[in-house]
Formats: structure tokens, C-alpha cells, sequence
């Protein structure tokens, strides 16, 4: 924000319910799960991924004395990092921002240049509610290609040489992705594609920040104050939809020698990251199993009270990603040999999405079952974790469900 002019940041009670994916529309931001969380339009500032917290206490804050310690009150910045740990990114800060707390208050929130009048909250709101389409009401893409960028056949012997290299002892475990890129003969409806999501994961993590945008089933770590949660999930199998079989599938999950080693690696790798930064952490002890629409995860809820002063969570963030779950272990070793088999740069996939307030708090999901869309185009990602007994085919067939989830939000006449 060097030479930028001074901003101030003006917070209110918002005494109506508002749909937070209606204010982010096709283009803002959006991060909520279950209908909490925020979501914004604009741009007031955009502030690099090192200097966030210092931009972001840069701004002037007005607002009722009870908002002071409220997670959705003042100047917030959402970011998609990208998966490659340290390239350089940049978090949005919007110009008009909306925040739902669990307990049902809501906020309303500005971000202006100081010296300019006070804007009217209430009127900004409805411009953007009244620029917002409902999903389904404006004409959308009638046919859609849809392309692997790599032949099924190469990324399956690009699993076959991955366990090799594990079964000799390179590693313990890679997670490889392929890429799917679908071309519309029209605009891909952004906030028609969203609504659908959370129709199909009400559970998940709805993002929007800067066109990628998808359902997240994994909180990579949240802060507030000192008490940090993390839920990580690493062990997946596609889902059928019969109850019974789909029964005896989390039943496999839960009794699998190898999905429950690579679940270990992953909670272990969580638990000694935040235990750096903490006066205590903890998780259950035994995982449950997470049933979505399209797959079901392994997962095992972890929660600490930091030392104090309390790491932010960007710096958590930092220490955190990326987890074995989305990379592998050792993390150097399963970095050189993604970037020697997978065939692309991942950009955003598998990074971090999520929002920081100027107090260091924030909540941050894994970037996965998400797209980047840019008008006729979306790109889609989905990766698996390989270990030594790894069965090629089988992992394909396992990514094809978890692109699945974004394929049926997007390509729908």
C-alpha cells in the first residue's frame, strides 16, 4: 500500500439478513460455511501477502465500541494463495464487506479513502444486492468442452514411477494432480456456479477471491485470539449414493492400514506445526469419517491455545502449508518430484483461501474443489495422495470424483 492514499474503515450493525453470495456476485469475495462468514465487493486496497497485517492496521477504524473484539468489525483481506510456498501473492481488502457471526449478528463494514465523506452503508448494499442476478434468471453457457490436458494413460504411469521412487525410500508419500480445463460458449456464471455449490456442500467452505472460487472440506487452520483449530483430512473414496454401500465404504476408510498411515502423517504434521507457536495441542483420537456429495474423507479435528503473543494466522498459514495431505512427505522431496511429474504449475490449487483482520485472527481452508473462471473458461485441479501401494487406476478414478464436484457446478446448461 506504499503512496496509497489513507484509508478508513467504517463498521455498523446490520439489522437485516442478507445473502452473503448475492453482495460477492461474480466478482467480489466470498468465504462462508454454513451461511457464516463474509462476503464483499471492490477493491479499496490490495496489499502484499508479507505486509498484510501491517496495511490492514494501517487503516483508520471506526465503528461501535462493542465491535471491537468481533472477527467481522473493521477492514478485513481474503487471498487464494498460490500452492508453491513463498510465491508472492497478494490479499484484497473490498470496499464494502458484509459479515454474518454464528451467532446470527451481522455487520456491515466500508473501506474508503480517509479524506473522502462517509459513505451510506445501507446504500452501497443495495446497489450491489440490485446489480446481483439471481442464479438461473440470466442466459448462461448452452455446450461445454471438456479437456484433459494430459492423457489419462501418462498421469497413470506418472503414479506408476511415484510409487517406485516410495517403495525404494525416495519418500513417504506425493499427492499428484491433473489438470481439466472446460471452455464455454458463453461467460461461466461465477455466482450461478457458487449457489450450486453450496446446494451440494452445504458444509464446506464457499470461497471467492480474485475468480477461483469452489467448496473447501478442510479447514487447513483458524484463529481467534489464542485458540487455534485446524481439521485436517487426508484418506478419500468416492461415494456411490446407496446408503449401504456407502456404509461399508467408511467402514474401509476407518479399518485401512494405508488410508490411516497417511491420515497419521497428516495430523501429525499439523499437531508439530502449531505445537511450535503453542502452550498446548491436541486432536481426537480416533478420525471420523467426512461424507460429502462425491467423496468421503478421513478427518480428525485439532485444537491448541498459542503462546503468547499469539502467532497470527498467516504466520500459521506460513508454518502449516503445505501439508502432507495436499504435497506429501518429506515436503522437499514430494515437491521435486510433483514438479518433475505432474506437468504443470498448480497456481492456486491446493494453496490456502481464507481471510486475516487486522488483530492477526482468520480462518484459512486448503484451496481444493475449486476452479479459476475467467469468462468462457475454468480450470479445474484435483489430486490424489500416493503412497507405495498405490494402485494407478484406481487413483484415477478417485480424481475423476473429486473433479466431479466442480464439473456438476459448471458444466450445466
Amino acid at each position: 500500500m506504499t503512496g496509497s492514499p489513507a484509508l478508513r474503515a467504517r463498521t455498523a450493525r446490520l439489522d437485516r439478513d442478507v445473502d452473503l453470495g448475492a453482495v460477492a456476485g461474480d466478482h467480489g469475495v466470498l468465504f462462508a460455511r454454513n451461511r457464516i462468514g463474509f462476503g464483499g465487493r471492490g477493491v479499496a486496497a490490495r496489499l502484499p501477502r508479507n505486509e498484510a497485517l501491517a496495511g490492514l492496521a494501517g487503516i483508520a477504524t471506526d465503528g461501535p465500541p462493542t465491535a471491537a473484539d468481533q472477527p467481522g468489525t473493521g477492514p478485513v483481506a481474503f487471498g487464494a494463495l498460490p500452492f508453491l510456498p513463498g510465491a508472492p501473492a497478494e490479499l484484497v481488502v473490498p470496499e464494502l464487506l458484509v459479515a454474518r457471526d454464528p451467532d446470527g449478528t451481522r455487520w456491515i463494514t466500508t473501506v474508503t479513502p480517509a479524506e473522502d465523506p462517509d459513505p451510506d452503508p445501507l446504500e452501497l448494499l443495495e446497489v450491489a444486492l440490485a446489480e446481483a442476478v439471481a442464479p438461473g434468471t440470466r442466459p448462461g453457457p448452452s455446450s461445454f468442452e471438456v479437456r484433459a490436458t494430459r492423457p489419462p494413460a501418462e498421469w497413470t504411469d506418472a503414479v506408476a514411477t511415484a510409487t517406485e521412487r516410495i517403495r525404494a525410500g525416495a519418500l513417504d508419500k506425493v499427492v499428484l494432480a491433473r489438470e481439466v480445463v472446460v471452455t464455454a460458449d458463453a461467460p461461466i456464471p461465477v455466482a450461478t456456479v457458487l449457489t450450486r455449490l453450496g446446494q451440494a456442500f452445504p458444509d464446506c467452505f464457499l470461497y471467492l477471491v480474485d475468480g477461483y472460487c469452489g467448496a473447501s472440506p478442510e479447514l487447513l487452520v483458524g484463529r481467534t485470539g489464542d485458540v487455534v483449530r485446524a481439521q485436517p483430512m487426508a484418506g478419500t473414496a468416492p461415494r456411490r449414493g446407496d446408503p449401504a454401500a456407502d456404509a461399508r465404504l467408511a467402514a474401509n476408510l476407518l479399518a485401512s492400514p494405508t488410508y490411516r498411515h497417511e491420515h497419521q502423517v497428516t495430523i501429525d504434521a499439523v499437531h508439530d506445526g502449531l505445537l511450535a507457536f503453542s502452550s498446548y495441542v491436541d486432536y481426537e483420537p480416533e478420525p471420523s469419517v467426512v461424507a460429502l456429495a462425491n467423496v468421503a474423507h478421513l478427518a480428525t479435528s485439532v485444537e491448541g491455545r498459542l503462546s503468547h503473543p499469539p502467532a497470527s494466522v498467516l504466520e500459521l498459514v506460513e508454518a502449516l502449508h503445505p501439508t502432507p495431505a495436499v504435497c506429501g512427505r518429506p515436503r522437499q522431496a514430494a515437491l521435486d518430484l510433483i514438479a518433475e511429474l505432474e506437468g504443470f504449475d498448480r497456481g492456486r490449487y491446493a494453496g490456502a483461501v481464507g481471510w486475516v483482520n487486522a488483530a492477526g485472527n482468520g480462518q484459512w481452508a486448503v484451496g481444493i474443489r475449486g476452479a479459476d473462471i475467467s469468462g468462457h473458461r475454468a480450470r479445474l485441479v484435483g489430486g490424489n495422495g500416493i503412497v507405495g501401494d498405490s494402485d494407478p487406476p484406481t487413483e484415477l478414478i478417485e480424481t475423476r470424483a473429486k473433479l466431479q464436484a466442480m464439473l456438476n457446478a459448471i458444466v450445466r446448461p
